[in-house]
C-alpha cells in the first residue's frame, strides 16, 4: 500500500482531519507534516471522495507518529523531573498553540517538541490570565514564527481571532456546540456578551436571529469579521457598545427576544435588562465562576431574585457545570425559562 497524504491548508487541517475519519480514511499511525509554508500533509489509507484536499501525494520514508509530549521530550534528553515539570496539556487554536507552561523552567525546548507534534502549528504562547472589563489576554511568545492572528475551525464554525489581543477559552467548546443544537431557525437571539462570536455565530449558523452586542472595539471588529467568514451577515444585528446601555434602548423600542446568552462570569449583575429583553417564555442561559461549595445554589438565588424582583416567575431551570475555572472554582450556567 502506498504511503498517501492529502495536502490541505492549515487554517483547514482541523476540520479536514475530522471529515478524513469520518470518510474512515486517516491513518493515525503516521504524523502530520509541514508540506511548505501554506499546507500541511494528512497521512491517508487512499484518496478521499468527500473531503477537499489541494492535492494527494505519494510519501516518501513517512515519520511514524510520535503519540505524547513525555515520548517527544525523552527522545530530546529531558530528565524524568523535567518532563514532571512540563505541561500535560494545552489547546491547538488554529496554528497556534496555548499552552500555561507554569513552573516549567525549560519553555522554549517544550514549545518546540510541541511545534514537532503539531505541525499545522506554527507559534506556540504562554498563556496567561484575562483581565479588565474588555476581557483581554495575557499571553507571550515561546516559539516558532510568532504570528499569533489565526483562523480557528470548531464544528463548522470559523473563528478569525487574534489570541494577543482577544479572548478564547477552549474549554468551553462543548457549550459553544450546544448553543448551535439548542436554538431553532428563525428564533430571535439576543446576545449581551458577544466577543468575536464565541455563541452568535453556531446560533446564528443554526438558523437564529442574532442581535450581538460587544463593548471591545478589537473583539468587535473580529466579530464583524467572522459574521462574513460564516456567511451569515443576514441573521445578525453587530451592535457595539456596553448591553446595560444597549438593551434598554432595544426594550424601550419594542423590542424582545426569545432567547437571552450571558456569557459572562459576572453575568447575574446585567439580569434586569436581560430579563426586560425576554419574552414571556424565553429561555435565558446565565454564565457564572462559583465557588465549588456554592453550586448551585448562589447562581440560582441570583437569578430567583432578579426574576421575583421583576415580577415574573422562573417554571423550569437546569444547572450545568461546564469546566473548572480555577482551584475549587466551577464555570457553570443556568439555563432557565421565565414566564
Amino acid at each position: 500500500m502506498s504511503d498517501l497524504a492529502a495536502l490541505v491548508e492549515k487554517p483547514n487541517v482541523d476540520v479536514a482531519i475530522a471529515s478524513l475519519q469520518d470518510e474512515g480514511i486517516h491513518d493515525d499511525s503516521r504524523r502530520l507534516v509541514e508540506y511548505d509554508d501554506k499546507t500541511v500533509a494528512i497521512p491517508i489509507t487512499e484518496p478521499p471522495s468527500n473531503t477537499r484536499v489541494e492535492d494527494v501525494i505519494e510519501q516518501i520514508d513517512p515519520d511514524p507518529r510520535i503519540v505524547d509530549l513525555p515520548t517527544v521530550l525523552r527522545e530530546r534528553g529531558f530528565s524524568e523531573a523535567d518532563i514532571e515539570r512540563a505541561p500535560s496539556s494545552w489547546a491547538v487554536i488554529g496554528d497556534v498553540i496555548l499552552v500555561r507552561f507554569g513552573d516549567c523552567d525549560r519553555r522554549e525546548a517544550v514549545a518546540e517538541a510541541l511545534l514537532d507534534l503539531h505541525r499545522g502549528a506554527d507559534t506556540v504562547v504562554d498563556r496567561g490570565g484575562i483581565s479588565g472589563e474588555m476581557r483581554e489576554p495575557d499571553i507571550e511568545v515561546i516559539a516558532g514564527d510568532g504570528e499569533t492572528e489565526t483562523i480557528h475551525t470548531e464544528h463548522g464554525t470559523r473563528y478569525a481571532l487574534d489570541l494577543a489581543k482577544v479572548m478564547f477559552a477552549p474549554g468551553n467548546k462543548a457549550e459553544r456546540a450546544r448553543m448551535g443544537e439548542t436554538v431553532d431557525s428563525g428564533e430571535r437571539v439576543l446576545d449581551m456578551f458577544a466577543g468575536i462570536g464565541y455563541f452568535t455565530l453556531p446560533m446564528a449558523r443554526a438558523g437564529a436571529h442574532v442581535t450581538a452586542i460587544e463593548k471591545n472595539p478589537t473583539a468587535f471588529q473580529f466579530l464583524s469579521e467572522n459574521a462574513r467568514l460564516n456567511a451569515v451577515e443576514d441573521r445578525l444585528e453587530l451592535l457595539l457598545g456596553d448591553c446595560r446601555d444597549v438593551v434598554p434602548i432595544r426594550v424601550n423600542a419594542g423590542d424582545a427576544y426569545d432567547r437571552v446568552v450571558m456569557g459572562y462570569y459576572d453575568a447575574y449583575e446585567y439580569l434586569d435588562p436581560a430579563i426586560s429583553a425576554l419574552e414571556p417564555g424565553g429561555r435565558i442561559h446565565m454564565h457564572e465562576a462559583t465557588p465549588e461549595a456554592l453550586f448551585p445554589e448562589r447562581p440560582t438565588e441570583r437569578l430567583h431574585r432578579a426574576v421575583d424582583a421583576a415580577g415574573r416567575e422562573v417554571s423550569s431551570m437546569e444547572t450545568r457545570r461546564i469546566k473548572s475555572h480555577s482551584q475549587g472554582v466551577v464555570h457553570a450556567v443556568l439555563d432557565a425559562t421565565i414566564d
